[in-house]
């Protein structure tokens, strides 16, 4: 299962190549009633600067994915090897649409409303976003199915690559 949190203020393990998350990194509490067997809170920050050169204005961006342990948790009794590599997989996702965003902003032309227009395009890739974790939950059957599984590994780490 998949949250996301664009809450920057939360202390969160940014994303890199070399990272992958372990049960230990799962510090949050199952939620009563909850019939997931783990959930990654993961999600992608933002910020920016405007400067001038000369007379063009220029913009840099600053764009990371997080993992947020204090709202990730998992069950115990339910999870394997194979749960954790669905979780992780989650993050990777996520990471996957920070690099959209960072396609996207590289690549527009921003008039005076950058700010607006700015949070309307990373609004936009959120919903992406959650729309292909859904994706992956039902094709994957939330890790169960291994043969689905194995084949979003391979695409996944293949995208990650390029």
């Amino acid at each position: 299962m998949f949250k996301v949190y664009s809450i920057q203020s939360q202390k969160g393990v940014q994303w890199r190549p070399d990272v992958r998350l372990s049960w230990e990194d799962f510090i949050g509490t199952d939620p009563v009633g909850s019939s997931a067997a783990a959930t990654t809170a993961s999600g992608i920050s933002y910020n920016f600067e405007t400067f001038y050169e000369g007379d063009e204005r220029k913009v840099h961006f600053n764009v990371h994915t997080y993992f947020y342990p204090e709202q990730s948790w998992y069950k115990p009794k339910f999870c394997n090897e194979m749960t954790l590599l669905h979780e992780q997989l989650h993050f990777d996702i996520t990471e996957l649409y920070a690099r959209k965003l960072r396609e996207q902003l590289a690549n527009t032309k921003f008039s005076e409303n950058i700010k607006e227009e700015v949070r309307k395009i990373y609004k936009v890739i959120i919903r992406q976003l959650n729309d292909f974790q859904n994706k992956y939950d039902s094709e994957t059957d939330y890790s169960r199915n291994l043969t689905v599984q194995e084949r979003w590994l391979d695409e996944i780490e293949s995208a990650l690559i390029e």
